[in-house]
């Protein structure tokens, strides 16, 4: 799940902590090369084509980041997890917040694909912005529309900067870093692996998907407390939205409070005074990356956000509520409080906005 696109993050920030990388000429090319720079918002801008300095990177920056988990070209991808991060003028802090995968929204038109515009998931714009005529899916592609769905949604006219992690590689750069402590704050079930992490068996009935729980078995567990989780069990634990109490918000939730324990993790002496185990963290966060920097490459972007650190993100909740139409489950609807969330974004205001409806902060435990 998105969970990924949080290691990326955390990444992002380990680049710079404690010149450990910075000194390091072999690492900084090392990462740079490994990640997948493309043209994700279909301006054709793509790392090294400005000739601005790094340091030309200024504030107030915003990033969008989506996580999927492809499948092969012919199958659409679907944006299960987007996360905006947007760090203010100061460039000191970053604000971060989720929006609902079911959430309902206008997706516009897309002349890339055909696709004339409607309203759907907002999870489904990657999926109608990735098709390809020869019947397969560009997820590049499809990460355009999204862009220009959560532009419409929000109203940043243009993101500074977007991401696509894959799932793929999620539980590898947990693992390289030698797993993630966090906090817990409800117990969990997991729907889909049992407690030795192997796939719970499906019904049988269930094989064509169209069951909600289709799986059986023993199930893994995350009891509530501080607990030191590895790969696919990180990935698993973020994953989860079925049996609790407020569904896909407390999911969202989780995953936030993923982001500042695998940044922290990432910054750590046990990471970033280790060689070895860095270059493992950083090669694993580089293959499992797609991304778009305006020009800037990720270790750019990595040296601009040098200032940013776990302890002064701030995670914000979006309230929300879900759609009900004849006794159906339609999505996910915003509040209209989220309007003016939207507009201090726009402005750059989002902490004197969170002065006065501190209800929007997310609780981390």
């Amino acid at each position: 799940m998105w969970a990924r696109l949080c290691a990326v993050f955390g990444c992002l920030l380990m680049v710079i902590s404690g010149g450990a990388l910075v000194t390091s000429q072999v690492l900084v090319a090392r990462y740079a090369g490994a990640v997948n720079n493309q043209d994700l918002f279909g301006d054709a801008a793509v790392a090294g084509e400005k000739k601005d300095k790094p340091s030309e990177i200024k504030g107030p920056a915003t990033i969008l980041l989506a996580g999927i988990d492809p499948r092969d070209t012919k199958t659409a991808p679907l944006s299960d997890s987007i996360i905006v991060v947007h760090v203010p003028k100061n460039m000191n802090e970053a604000y971060v917040f989720s929006v609902p995968r079911d959430l309902r929204v206008e997706i516009p038109a897309y002349e890339k694909t055909g696709f004339n515009g409607g309203t759907d998931k907002i999870n489904s714009a990657m999926s109608y912005g990735s098709r390809k005529p020869d019947g397969g899916h560009d997820i590049a592609q499809g990460f355009g529309l999204l862009a220009k769905t959560m532009s419409k949604l929000t109203g940043v006219e243009e993101f500074d900067a977007g991401a696509i992690v894959n799932f793929g590689g999620f539980k590898k750069i947990v693992d390289a870093m030698g797993g993630v402590t966090m906090t817990i704050d409800q117990d969990v079930k997991s729907e889909h692996l049992q407690p030795n992490g192997q796939s719970r068996p499906k019904l049988a009935r269930c094989s064509d998907n169209q069951c909600e729980h289709p799986y059986y078995g023993p199930q893994k567990q995350y009891k509530k407390g501080t607990r030191h989780l590895k790969g696919w069990e990180a990935l698993d634990y973020v994953r989860q939205r079925y049996g609790l109490k407020n569904g896909d918000y407390d999911r969202q939730r989780h995953q936030q409070q993923f982001i500042k324990a695998i940044a922290k993790q990432a910054l750590s002496k046990d990471v970033v005074t280790n060689p070895a185990k860095l270059d493992r963290v950083l090669r694993a966060a580089g293959g499992s990356l797609t991304f778009a920097g305006r020009g800037y490459n990720v270790v750019d972007w990595g040296l601009a956000l040098k200032n940013v650190s776990p302890e002064n993100m701030t995670l914000i909740k979006l309230p929300g509520r879900s759609l009900i139409e004849g006794g159906q489950y339609r999505g996910e609807a915003l509040d209209p409080s989220a309007e003016e969330f939207f507009d201090a974004l726009k402005n750059d205001s989002v902490g004197t906005f969170l002065l006065s409806h501190p209800e929007f902060i997310q609780a981390e435990e």
